[in-house]
């Protein structure tokens, strides 16, 4: 009896261990939260098949990887990115933020420059708008808190248009294309792609650029500048051995 009773207690003890290493088996963890922005191809956007792709994405896992980190995503729009790292839902964002002194006053912490972008102007495709003369009394979109906004608010009386704002890149585009925006203002690479791939029904207006910024990677909490100098050094590498121009090229040839 006694012996039928360790028996017992022993396949409990047991049980409870697998079901133990099965409950902590489906309990993932990560060592960072990285949030981004939406429809911001092509450096984050999701393809046909709901994977969330583009140079930012490849670049961090190609850090991450190298530095050997893991991270959980979170695709929440740039609004959304800069809030969840500002409350510490997030450790940091990268999702073509411009590095600027402004940003850095206000509490950002950047990681070395990533890519070197320009911001410009796109019409609708039937638009006879040919620069920025010609868009005295009408309405410029931009999406709100960017380079591109900044670059909108600093010409708007020079060239007598209105700043509309927007949340998202999405929207911006559709009030362009549908009539409600006279022209919109963004990177140049996101715009120049995505009239390219045929994403959007636009014209790129050239000799509208102003000069470049670096992106980078930024955190908003100094408790976790260990992922900026993970990132940086990640970046070094990837640059040094060829991976970074092999992730550029994928998307802008």
């Amino acid at each position: 009896m006694k012996n039928i009773t360790k028996l017992l207690a022993f396949m409990l003890v047991a049980i409870m261990a697998v079901a133990c290493f099965a409950a902590c088996g489906e309990e993932k963890t990560v060592d960072y939260v990285i949030a981004t922005d939406k429809g911001f191809s092509p450096f984050e956007f999701q393809d046909a098949d709901g994977n969330i792709v583009g140079i930012d994405m490849d670049i961090l896992a190609a850090i991450a990887e190298d530095q050997g980190f893991t991270y959980e995503l979170q695709y929440i729009g740039w609004d959304a990115a800069i809030a969840a790292c500002q409350a510490g839902q997030a450790d940091g964002m990268i999702a073509g933020a411009s590095i600027t002194e402004e940003r850095k006053a206000s509490g950002w912490t950047f990681s070395d420059g990533y890519y070197d972008a320009t911001q410009g102007m796109a019409v609708a495709a039937d638009s006879d708008i040919t620069g920025f003369a010609d868009l005295a009394g009408k309405k410029v979109a931009v999406k709100n808190g960017t380079m591109s906004n900044n670059y909108a608010e600093s010409i708007k009386d020079e060239y007598g248009f209105e700043v509309v704002t927007f949340s998202t890149s999405p929207d911006m585009y559709q009030a362009v294309m549908g009539g409600q925006a006279d022209a919109c203002l963004d990177d140049t690479p996101i715009l120049k792609y995505n009239i390219k791939i045929g994403e959007l029904s636009m014209k790129f207006v050239e000799g509208t650029e102003n000069e470049p910024a670096q992106y980078g990677f930024a955190i908003f909490d100094e408790s976790k500048s260990d992922l900026v100098e993970k990132f940086n050094a990640g970046l070094k590498n990837i640059k040094e051995s060829g991976k970074y121009d092999e992730i550029i090229a994928k998307y802008l040839g």
